[in-house]
């Protein structure tokens, strides 16, 4: 059972539809740490671009990222 309940549907705020719908086309479904995250649609926000920063920065090559993020979840003790 998570410690932090879980942000399922976007209740009509326009920030967590464009990220739900996203994480949907992109993944099949939303990702828990989306769903935890829009408990505050603009830090949900502001967390998916920080992210993506890593890879526009062009600091690490794209096929090493999704290394880095999976070994990163294996640290933590989480599927990827």
């Amino acid at each position: 059972m998570p410690r932090v309940s879980e942000i399922t549907k976007s209740e009509g705020n326009a920030v967590l539809e464009s990220e739900f719908q996203q994480e949907e086309e992109l993944f099949g479904g939303v990702l828990n740490p989306t769903k935890v995250l829009a408990h505050c649609p603009p830090i949900l926000r502001a967390a998916k671009q920080f992210y993506a920063s890593f890879e526009e920065s062009g600091q690490l090559p794209g096929s090493f990222l999704g290394l880095v993020y999976a070994r990163v979840a294996a640290i933590n003790g989480c599927p990827f």
